[in-house]
């Protein structure tokens, strides 16, 4: 891809064709605030780019009809969502939609270098199944805070090795195109915008609970990424005063109490302790657990672990309920690996909330689980790329 669109008048006809699909001249004119003549002469100059083409006759609306117009349908985007312990690489078309997606173990704590091998080769793998002859852009989600326009990591607690390193230059340099980087929970709630259960909604937050903890902002429709990319960073939030240690050099943060790590650290104890046949077995038979058989656990009645999800869920629910009064979103979406755990989370999670936030604030507030699952990362890295490449260049 190497055409960008020429004027905002042109961006906002991509970015109309990538959210609604195929569609005719006269549907697009009643979405722009533009004459028909002007539009014409949008959509004219936009074909002669290549970044659309024509897709058949459009319904008739009375008089001659009309071609449907549509996004290139070779257009191929990559979207890559690294979390701490996996990978998922996905290409999409110019519209969003995964046309494969593969996902790996993987521990960022092994730095970027290896971490992008296993990324490259993976999306190699896509490209050699005949998805994709080559990328026109690619997202790029880490689990830390991102220096946005420069596309680089800064000093994630999580990611030893990654402080300063040029993602966004490397990565281009590697696959041959456009390459935008970002947090990965902004890109998961850019994901469930787009595709997912905040499709209608302007403004809501969306919580990741994973190995860490996060919060995408997202304000007027936009992601709100703060004056140095770090807005957002629940997990660092106090839960407990001088509770445990973390691994920001803090004590008592949201995440040191509460997300995947420290659940699997609280469920090993509790079955060293014989407190849980469910997971004293587990263990026995894993040699270590983590917070699947939490889950797993709970989902057969164990006490213990539903003891530990709610204890987990209400100290969430606290910092959540802080944040709903501060920013009085519309919705609050709850996602990441951990969300395995279920309704037993989120019955906490909104017991507190709805307990400790103002009714003004809470009374139509929907808080609900993602529906995008481990796909929302990746729809919403190409999201990404798609925005800064459907702007005037």
């Amino acid at each position: 891809m190497t055409a960008r669109p020429a004027n905002a008048h042109q961006a906002r006809l991509l970015r109309l064709l990538r959210d609604g699909g195929p569609n005719s001249r006269a549907q697009l004119g009643d979405q722009v605030d533009l004459s028909r003549s002007k539009l014409a002469v949008e959509v004219d100059r936009l074909l002669e780019t290549d970044l659309v083409v024509a897709d058949g006759l459009a319904a008739s609306r009375g008089g001659r009809r009309s071609h449907n117009i549509r996004l290139n349908p070779h257009l191929r985007f990559l979207g890559v969502d690294i979390g701490a312990t996996s990978v998922d690489v996905a290409v999409t078309n110019a519209e969003l939609e995964i046309l494969g997606h593969i996902n790996q173990p993987m521990d960022v704590r092994e730095g970027p270098v290896a971490v992008f091998e296993h990324v490259l080769a993976m999306a190699g793998k896509l490209k050699a199944s005949g998805l994709a002859e080559g990328f026109d852009g690619a997202g790029i989600g880490v689990p830390g805070p991102v220096r946005f326009p420069e596309g680089i990591p800064v000093a994630p607690p999580i990611m030893p090795g990654w402080d300063g390193f040029p993602v966004r230059e490397a990565l281009s340099q590697d696959l041959g195109c456009p390459v935008m980087v970002d947090n990965d929970v902004n890109l998961m709630a850019m994901g469930e915008q787009h595709a997912g259960v905040a499709r209608t909604v302007a403004d809501f937050l969306c919580v990741k609970i994973g190995t860490g903890i996060g919060c995408g902002i997202v304000v007027g429709g936009e992601v709100y990424r703060g004056t140095t990319g770090s807005a957002g960073d629940i997990g660092h939030i106090q839960a407990v005063p001088d509770g445990r240690p973390c691994a920001c050099g803090n004590r008592g943060c949201l995440e040191a109490h509460f997300s995947g790590a420290a659940l699997a650290r609280d469920a090993m104890e509790a079955a060293e302790q014989r407190l849980s046949g469910e997971l004293t077995a587990r263990l026995e038979a894993n040699g270590t657990l983590s917070a699947v058989d939490v889950a797993a656990a709970a989902a057969a009645g164990d006490a213990t672990a539903l003891d530990l999800i709610r204890e987990g869920g209400n100290r969430t629910g606290q910092v959540i309920a802080g944040l709903v009064s501060f920013f009085n979103p519309g919705l609050v979406v709850v996602g990441g690996g951990v969300t395995g755990l279920g309704h037993t989370l989120l019955a906490a999670i909104r017991t507190q909330v709805y307990r400790g936030s103002l009714p003004l604030a809470t009374g139509n507030l929907p808080i609900v689980l993602g529906e995008l699952g481990p796909t929302a990362g990746v729809i919403g890295a190409a999201r990404l790329i798609s925005d800064h490449l459907f702007s005037p260049a």
